[in-house]
């Protein structure tokens, strides 16, 4: 490797909510560099949100990225000729980056609405253990118990 590893940056809490989650939220949904855009995305999902479960927004944000957020993952690992699919621990920056993505890619594949009111149904779904999110997760956490037997691969 040459040069130095880059440093990680601090996201500064987003000014709405002072939440550094949410901000981080707005900077995925971001597209071609239009933060202001996305931060319109993002505020109208929460919004919606506190609207219809008569909840603070934060809180049901909160509830669905813990109903995301994934624990264990497969990685292939290459032993004798043979690929594996190994279980491994997710490390927290990848659990974000992983529920922020899972999340959006739901929202982004319902079509007839507009990305904000899509975003607020994914929310809410997830908070109450429901969406193609949640169902995302799942999914990976059953593939990695399939191939818990290769568990001992990991390093």
């Amino acid at each position: 490797m040459r040069g130095k590893k880059a440093t990680r940056r601090e996201i500064r809490p987003d000014s709405k909510f002072g939440n550094q989650t949410v901000a981080k939220l707005i900077n995925y949904i971001m597209l071609d560099g239009k933060k202001s855009v996305a931060r319109g995305i993002v505020y109208e999902a929460l919004d919606t949100v506190s609207k219809r479960t008569e909840k603070d927004p934060l809180d049901v944000f909160d509830e669905a990225m813990k109903n995301i957020t994934p624990t264990v993952e497969t990685k292939s690992k290459r032993v004798g000729g043979a690929n594996y699919q190994v279980p491994m621990p997710v490390r927290g920056e990848r659990r974000m980056a992983l529920a922020f993505r899972w999340l959006i890619e739901a929202a982004r594949r319902k079509k007839g609405k507009s990305m904000g009111s899509r975003l607020a149904s994914e929310l809410m779904a997830a908070a109450q253990g429901e969406g193609d999110a949640v169902k995302k997760k799942m999914d990976v956490h059953r593939m990695a118990e399939a191939n818990r037997a290769f568990a001992h691969f990991s390093r």
